[in-house]
């Protein structure tokens, strides 16, 4: 039997395939945003162009919930590791054929209708990788530093969004903007063949988590596992699906949306914009890591409250700075939100993936995640553009972002009574994996969760 690996390189593993996951999500969405509306969307204006790019953009994110299902399924009957290897190669695959696809020029309509499918199979993949990343990390992490374990897969996303637009910028400083519609925008879709080696080489390397041989060893193992989820936890299914609005909102709208806006709202070149989310990847690597850490100290619950008050407040002074169309204050408007979505995200991955049992975890955290990335992630941009057009103010964006995140902000205040109905307060066995869901939550200890079990939350 081979030795179990350390947390560390397991978290290592978790983020190295996080990162080339969101690579090859985030290139669609840098293509959609400069490139897919005239080699895919040629028929349509400007904006219906951008818009019908967007929208095929949003596809992957509709398509990420049947990915969840599909591997939160098997990965809670087979194992966390066969469905990331898995989620890898099918993402591998659908982004290396974009970058081989055919334009409307040269096979008319069944150009977008190859290009929407082949992104309906990279929302299939990366429904499917959330869940195993975070569960793979978290479930090996000690229990005082599940959040800040927990919170690598989540750097995989800004890392892989940073070089996605490192691969963009590379192919706009070396070929001319003919060459870059022409043909040159293929290449950072190509290059994902190599990197999907890479990630594959490093998840064969580590194995299953305990808590899995755990419940298999216990045949606590469900049939079933969505059944599963909603007879059992149909509260954690509401409020975590309510609360990971916001993550994939932001991250979606600073990395794609801001990029659009800036060109075509500011006149500003896009080499412009994209340099500025490239130096605000660095700084949102760094703050989600520290708030993964703080979030085990301070509270889960507690940190995860601060980030979505603060994305509310923030959107519109964002904005704000946005708009001078100064380099510098649209670093720090940019900035604002670049604080709040990483305060989110360091505390989400523990928080949501252990308000499940561990039998039901990766069907149940999976579906949550993406199904608040269909509406955060996929249809806030695509809305975002349409009341830009409609109304021609920012004002009508902030308020659609804020309130976005104002909902998240609302759906976990419930949590805490969620988690005391996964078999904590009631006469049934408790699940494995649910421990007492109090702590699992809050960071605490147990006799500590034990004697604090109240209404309030940390």
């Amino acid at each position: 039997m081979p030795s179990r690996p350390g947390p560390g390189r397991v978290a290592l593993a978790s983020y190295i395939g996080s990162v080339i996951e969101w690579y090859d999500f985030n290139i669609y969405g840098l293509a959609a945003a400069l490139v897919f509306s005239q080699q895919f969307f040629p028929e349509f204006s400007d904006t219906g162009g951008t818009l019908a790019s967007l929208a095929a953009f949003a596809v992957g994110f509709v398509a990420r919930p049947f990915g969840a299902i599909v591997a939160g399924h098997f990965g809670d009957r087979l194992g966390r590791k066969s469905m990331l290897v898995l989620s890898l190669l099918t993402m591998g695959v659908a982004t290396t054929a974009i970058g081989l696809l055919p334009t409307y020029a040269a096979i008319g309509v069944w150009a977008p209708i190859l290009l929407v499918t082949l992104r309906l199979v990279q929302g299939i993949g990366v429904g499917g990788e959330w869940g195993g990343a975070a569960l793979m990390a978290v479930e090996h992490a000690p229990p005082n530093r599940r959040a800040l374990y927990g919170a690598f897969p989540q750097v995989g996303i800004p890392t892989g969004i940073l070089l996605s637009q490192l691969a963009f910028l590379l192919m706009t400083q070396v070929f001319s903007p003919e060459a870059m519609q022409a043909w040159a925008w293929r290449l950072p879709f190509l290059f994902s063949a190599v990197l999907i080696i890479v990630g594959l080489v490093v998840r064969m390397s580590i194995t299953e988590t305990g808590e899995f041989e755990h419940a298999r060893e216990s045949q606590d193992i469900a049939r079933i596992p969505l059944f599963e989820v909603f007879r059992r936890s149909p509260l954690q299914v509401l409020s975590g699906s309510l609360l990971s609005l916001a993550g994939p909102t932001l991250g979606t709208f600073l990395s794609v949306y801001m990029v659009s806006y800036g060109t075509r709202q500011l006149s500003l070149e896009s080499d412009t914009m994209l340099w500025i989310t490239v130096a605000l990847s660095i700084p949102w690597i760094a703050m989600m890591l520290f708030a993964g850490r703080a979030s085990d100290r301070l509270g889960r619950k507690r940190m995860f409250m601060i980030g979505t008050g603060l994305a509310v407040v923030a959107v519109w002074p964002m904005f704000w700075l946005v708009n001078t169309a100064m380099v510098p204050l649209i670093f720090a408007g940019l900035l604002l939100l670049t604080i709040a979505n990483s305060i989110i995200n360091g505390a989400q991955t523990a928080m949501l993936t252990l308000m499940f049992p561990a039998s039901v975890r990766y069907s149940g955290a999976s579906l949550c995640f993406q199904v608040g990335s269909i509406i955060g992630g996929g249809l806030v941009p695509l809305a975002a553009e349409s009341l830009y057009a409609r109304f021609g103010s920012a004002n009508a964006v902030a308020a659609l972002i804020g309130g976005v995140c104002a909902v998240s902000l609302l759906a976990v205040l419930p949590v805490r009574r969620a988690l005391l109905d996964v078999g904590v307060s009631t006469d049934e066995p408790k699940p494995l994996g649910s421990g007492t869901g109090l702590t699992e939550l809050d960071g605490t200890s147990a006799p500590e969760a034990a004697r604090a079990a109240a209404p309030e939350a940390r």
